[in-house]
């Protein structure tokens, strides 16, 4: 699609999206590893990206239109499918060796409880722009315990090991652990309706069993409040208890976090206290007598210190002041801690010491396919040790208002255990262990950033350069590097291309779901519409600007009118619909940030090596854009 679309009549129907990422990232890992080794084989939300099966995730909410989270999204899919790969090449001969930078360590307060090649490389890592703090332990003993980077760049206070971070959707593991908690005192039954433990429901919502909630298969769509959206219990079920079904309970995975909150309302049922009680008081106390950590918003707090985390507009995030009440997030997110914390509290679950050992061993155990090989397990996403070699089950969480981004693994083979968190969004926690994650299961050296910069004129490739079919890109110099913007559907797709397993028609696709929404054809797009117009006036024509694939997710990028005022945002929808994430308005635009490569020759900003494979040079005028489908030349405007 040549050029930006215009909506200001009905849309038609939507259709389900392409294939997941997480697979075809597994797939192009065999694909390298068997070239090199013939002779063996992370004002915004993200509502419903699957923990890790999501986020990428988080809960929080800039957004005033719509609220996120992150990670949910997601984000994770890809990472654990190559953590996974790399369990499955650990009987391989084939052997590779990665430099370890020689640096002094950029972490925090004492020294890292950490082997010193490994810290040396995520020391290199946080040069590259990652911050936050990991935890890596095998048995009872921390393999490596660290931080890096700057909690809050302002005081100029750095992260370490005791730095809480929001944690967002992994507070989901925790919601089923209590699940499981009451099913050990007998108060409830997976098969219980959710009709049953709460009589005021009456919508198609209460025919759900707990079983269907915990594995996404209730029929729920998406969320029923934003996250910063003050909202009392009452309201809260008022809210669930009024969503339409997009399927029949027990049919369809569609990720849900309206249904973790109702889960949260049945435990604050009957439990016999509220639901935050009871998680302090049954399911986040640790072995050794601690608590593990507290919520973000509200009491029990977290404790001090907090990191700050900073959003890709580059604007510090919320810092935990939101006066509640919190049944917006309660039970999808929420939680907060330190990653040594996560990585105890995690072992304690899996061997027996929160919930019963019978109801450990069932958290762990696959409970509903998404897709060959990977199943929703009960707060987690299983991964099936058939298909990888070693059974994993991971989450994660993050995005929202906050900042942060969490991730954490749990391999019951190996009895490992590994979590990361990040408060800066260059190198989030999913991107680095997506990265590094490989190496450490294998108990490789760990690799490290390989972006160079070369020299390059940076002023004199600044400017604005126009496509013949209607797109342009917008070169802005930052600081060391080129910000490239691209507008139209056009410009868009030359700078964002496809990766391998999505197709144009699959963006189409979710452009037409995009569409759909926007029009108010579901009642989720009705509410969108509605809290759209509650804040900007009535609104006018959509432009659709482009759709790129953004990590787990498509992101469909919009500029809506309202009177005088363009606004311009986007959208990320599951298959069903439903909203993933959401920003508006946006001030990340359709962005790609480059460093010079020399001879007017620039290469993606990207230690981490996830962003899309593409090049820009300039010369007599012209810019252009290389990726693996070929060239786009634009022409400097004036």
């Amino acid at each position: 699609m040549a050029r930006p679309t215009t909506i200001s009549s009905p849309v038609q129907a939507v259709t389900d999206n392409g294939p997941s990422t997480w697979n075809r990232i597994a797939t192009s890992l065999i694909t390298i590893i068997r070239q090199r080794c013939p002779e063996r084989l992370p004002h915004l939300r993200h509502i419903g990206n699957p923990q890790v099966g999501s986020h990428s995730a988080g809960c929080g909410a800039r957004l005033h239109l719509v609220h996120n989270r992150a990670s949910k999204f997601a984000p994770m899919k890809k990472l654990v499918a190559v953590l996974a790969v790399g369990m499955l090449l650990s009987s391989a001969a084939c052997t590779e060796d990665y430099p370890g930078p020689e640096s002094q360590s950029i972490s925090a307060g004492p020294p890292p409880l950490c082997a010193r090649e490994m810290d040396a490389a995520f020391n290199s890592w946080a040069k590259a722009g990652f911050s936050g703090s990991v935890a890596i332990s095998t048995g009872d003993g921390f393999d490596c315990l660290a931080a890096y980077g700057s909690a809050n760049d302002a005081t100029a206070t750095p992260n370490t090991v005791d730095t809480v971070f929001s944690i967002g959707s992994i507070t989901k593991a925790f919601t089923a652990a209590a699940v499981f908690h009451l099913v050990d005192d007998g108060k409830l039954a997976l098969d219980d309706r959710a009709g049953k433990l709460l009589p005021e429901l009456d919508g198609p919502v209460a025919n759900a069993t707990v079983e269907q909630l915990l594995l996404h298969t209730s029929g729920l769509n998406g969320t029923h409040a934003n996250d910063t959206e003050p909202m009392g219990r009452e309201a809260a079920l008022k809210a669930i208890d009024g969503l339409e079904l997009a399927a029949r309970p027990g049919s369809r995975y569609l990720y849900s976090n309206a249904g973790y909150t109702l889960l949260a309302l049945i435990i604050d049922k009957v439990s016999g206290s509220s639901y935050r009680d009871y998680l302090a008081s049954h399911i986040l106390p640790l072995p050794d007598g601690r608590v593990a950590g507290g919520y973000w918003n509200g009491k029990p707090a977290a404790p001090a210190p907090r990191a700050l985390g900073y959003l890709e507009s580059g604007e510090a995030g919320e810092s935990g002041d939101f006066a509640g009440p919190f049944w917006a997030v309660e039970g999808n997110g929420g939680l907060a801690m330190t990653m040594k914390d996560l990585v105890t509290w995690t072992r304690a679950l899996f061997t027996g010491k929160v919930v019963s050992p019978q109801s450990a061993r069932a958290i762990a155990t696959p409970g509903r396919e998404i897709s060959e090989g990977r199943a929703e397990a009960w707060g987690w996403v299983a991964y099936d040790a058939s298909v990888y070699g070693k059974p994993f089950l991971a989450t994660a969480g993050g995005g929202g208002d906050i900042g942060h981004n969490a991730v954490l693994v749990w391999v019951p083979e190996d009895q490992m255990v590994i979590a990361m968190a990040a408060n800066k969004p260059k190198i989030s926690a999913e991107k680095l262990l997506e990265t590094v994650g490989p190496a450490l299961a294998l108990g490789k050296p760990l690799p490290v950033p390989t972006v160079e910069a070369g020299r390059g004129d940076l002023a004199a490739a600044a400017g604005t350069y126009e496509l013949g079919t209607g797109g342009s890109f917008e070169v802005a110099v930052r600081d060391d590097h080129l910000a490239v913007t691209a507008t139209g559907a056009d410009a868009v797709t030359a700078l964002f291309p496809p990766p391998a397993g999505i197709s144009p028609s699959d963006l189409r696709k979710h452009e037409e779901q995009v569409a759909a929404l926007l029009a108010g054809k579901t009642q989720e797009g009705r509410k969108e519409r509605a809290a759209f117009e509650r804040q900007y006036g009535p609104m006018g024509d959509i432009t659709l600007t482009g759709t790129i694939a953004h990590g787990d997710e498509m992101r469909t990028y919009v500029t809506i009118a309202s009177g005088s005022k363009l606004i311009p945002g986007w959208f990320s929808l599951n298959a069903a619909g439903g909203v993933k994430a959401a920003e508006i308005p946006t001030k990340g635009a359709a962005t790609l940030h480059f460093l010079p490569s020399g001879d007017d020759r620039y290469h993606p900003d990207d230690p981490s090596g996830v962003r899309p494979d593409v090049t820009v040079a300039f010369a007599d005028g012209r810019m252009t854009v290389t990726g693996p489908a070929g060239s786009t030349a634009a022409t400097r405007a004036g």
